[in-house]
């Protein structure tokens, strides 16, 4: 179903425990203005409070791109008018805290990738805890050949899931890669045809809601919280989901019905 009055350049719908976000400005490539900004920050707050939705899916419509990133035009405009700089994450700008800086998000969030991801796409996709790309998707960070940096986290996630030389390469060239070339770099899950890039996105749907939902947000922050702490101090952390997961019905569902030999009935509770 339709979800959230007066959006004009995201299509946001939730289906079951599924919400699908397109970026619907296809006639820019996808390009990201501050309305768009504005409205992805209220689909974000929408997912986040909605017990009801387990997992979200992100792509950009009209299959020729993901997202081609900040729109240069409206950039050109407000650098005209005084109001063009900045710099790291999205303090005081249209949408705060943009996906890129949403650090606590704790539903997974998959990017179904078609076309180009340049700039604030990719940043986009890097922001994402699963990444499928259809095998014509083209990825880059192309700031440095405008004058400008990846300050939606590219500067930050690339030399993080990618070796760092590797890395440095991409974000101080501009230079793309292909969507085989990201797979084989562990930047993207897996790799289709693009005819059958919405059944394997869906597929891995599947395959995240077959699993307990509040055990899959505790895996994911834990995960998160625990690239950047040495590992004596990841074990002793406490984690907010893990807490949550811990005391619950479903920790409890899943050792039963195991034992009963039927699949788990999931609550999130």
């Amino acid at each position: 179903m339709t979800s959230l009055p007066n959006l004009t350049s995201v299509v946001y719908r939730k289906q079951g425990r599924v919400a699908t976000v397109e970026l619907d400005r296809p006639e820019v490539l996808n390009a990201m203005d501050s309305r768009m900004h504005t409205e992805l920050g209220r689909v974000w707050d929408d997912i986040e409070r909605d017990d009801e939705i387990w997992v979200a899916v992100l792509s950009g419509r009209g299959g020729r791109a993901f997202s081609v990133g900040q729109d240069l035009k409206e950039l050109s405009r407000r650098i005209a008018g005084g109001d063009g700089y900045s710099t790291f994450g999205s303090a005081g700008k249209p949408g705060h805290p943009r996906i890129t800086d949403r650090f606590g998000f704790a539903k997974p969030l998959i990017a179904k990738v078609a076309g180009y991801a340049l700039g604030g796409g990719f940043e986009l996709a890097l922001a994402c805890d699963i990444v499928v790309a259809a095998d014509n998707a083209e990825f880059g960070l192309t700031e440095a050949r405008l004058g400008l940096i990846p300050g939606a986290g590219g500067v930050f996630r690339l030399p993080r899931q990618a070796p760092y030389r590797i890395a440095l390469g991409h974000l101080l060239t501009g230079r793309r890669m292909s969507a085989a070339r990201a797979a084989e770099l562990g930047l993207v899950n897996e790799v289709v045809a693009a005819d059958d890039l919405d059944a394997r996105t869906d597929a891995w749907v599947a395959d995240i809601l077959a699993c307990a939902p509040l055990s899959v947000r505790a895996i994911k922050e834990a995960a998160a919280a625990a690239v950047t702490m040495p590992l004596p101090e990841a074990f002793t952390a406490r984690y907010h989901w893990e807490t949550l997961r811990a005391g619950s019905a479903d920790a409890r569902e899943g050792p039963r019905a195991f034992v009963e030999k039927r699949p788990p009935i999931w609550t999130g509770r």
